[in-house]
């Protein structure tokens, strides 16, 4: 079975309401999806959201990374998946988010034509169902209050806090009331998503410091380990977490060796993929290190089921998992992933376990695919 064609497909998806955190306001989240079909007529799905200040990469790159990666893919035993990453690494630096796209559809691919799903592919599943983080970040405190009961309400047990937004002490006190309306028993997390300076984190971690916040994700600049560190020392009993700092093994090993963070965050785009987050994840599982699995705000259910699938496989998910395409005011799939009563079933079906509405992915689509010779 051989990778006949890698198409690179330009999204524009809407939000249902805008997400806020530090320095931002997404309204809608501009993706790429990767479509490859084999010479037997066998199609996979992947997906990277564009994400200029953790990967790098905007949709023009991605579509033009994936453009020139796909004739050296063209061609490839499509079941040779670490053949095509080994490829890919050895074709082209960096662009971890245009190469999970690829990896990912691969996956889907190769579990369709063996009816599996891909966990399996990863190594079987570890866990069956598992608590979504109900991500809280309108940008107005009373909108984030309500929101936060209506997640309760829907039987969330895990969040995530949206701050860096305002001053450390108008966040801090936002997230006092916040913990209380979603009480002792909740996993709670908030994330700065490196807005702050090292004063500012610390003002703001001695602001919630007895308020039952479990961790606190990236407080500050994602090379910045020594002001991680320093927060980390000062935190007490909130855990710190790295998500932007963190896209290869060794920079799990530095936050590590540094004490720079508890935890982290794992998204396929910028670990180069599925397999690359299920390495990170065994790696801080040696560790002792926390584990959330997350997709990128704005990805459609193709990207939050290959997340899924991650943390489906991964020794530990302490921290939970985090989805994003309930955020969607559409999404592409014919029955988006679900989430029930603030959890999520890994899906059991052929590949990734969904099936995208190609229809309805062509009203998003932003323009052609871009090819380059390798």
């Amino acid at each position: 079975m051989k990778i006949n064609r890698v198409e690179p497909i330009a999204v524009s998806l809407p939000m249902k309401k805008p997400v806020v955190m530090a320095g931002v306001e997404i309204a809608r989240a501009d993706n790429v999806f990767v479509r490859i079909e084999t010479d037997n007529g066998i199609v996979g799905w992947g997906e990277a959201a564009s994400a200029p200040t953790m990967t790098g990469e905007t949709v023009e790159s991605m579509m033009a990374a994936i453009g020139y990666l796909a004739p050296v893919l063209e061609g490839r035993e499509a079941e040779d998946i670490a053949g095509a990453r080994a490829t890919m690494a050895a074709r082209m630096y960096a662009n971890n988010g245009a190469k999970a796209a690829i990896e990912i559809a691969l996956h889907d691919l190769v579990g369709r034509a063996t009816n599996r799903p891909v966990h399996a592919l990863l190594g079987g599943k570890q866990r069956s169902r598992m608590p979504v983080l109900g991500v809280i970040g309108t940008g107005e405190r009373s909108s984030d209050l309500r929101e936060a009961e209506k997640k309760k309400a829907e039987g969330y047990v895990a969040f995530k806090i949206k701050v860096g937004i305002d001053a450390p002490g108008v966040d801090g006190e936002r997230t006092r009331h916040l913990c209380r309306i979603l009480g002792p028993d909740a996993l709670i997390s908030s994330d700065a998503n490196q807005g702050w300076s090292s004063d500012e984190a610390l003002q703001y971690v001695r602001a919630v410091a007895e308020d039952g916040l479990a961790f606190f994700e990236q407080p500050v600049a994602a090379d910045d380990l020594s002001g991680m560190a320093a927060i980390a020392a000062a935190a007490g009993k909130i855990a710190i977490g790295a998500d932007e700092g963190i896209h290869s093994l060794e920079d799990i090993r530095r936050h590590h060796e540094r004490h720079a963070a508890r935890g982290v965050s794992l998204k396929a785009i910028k670990l180069g993929g599925m397999r690359g987050a299920l390495e990170a994840g065994r790696l801080c599982d040696e560790l002792a290190m926390n584990v959330n699995v997350s997709a990128k705000t704005g990805e459609s259910s193709i990207a939050c089921a290959a997340a899924t699938h991650i943390a489906a496989a991964l020794p530990q998910i302490a921290w939970g998992l985090t989805l994003t395409n309930a955020g969607l005011s559409e999404d592409v799939t014919a029955q988006p992933l679900r989430i029930a009563q603030g959890h999520v079933e890994v899906s059991d079906r052929p590949g990734l376990g969904i099936e995208v509405d190609e229809e309805r992915l062509r009203r998003f689509r932003r323009g052609g695919p871009v090819r380059q010779v390798a």
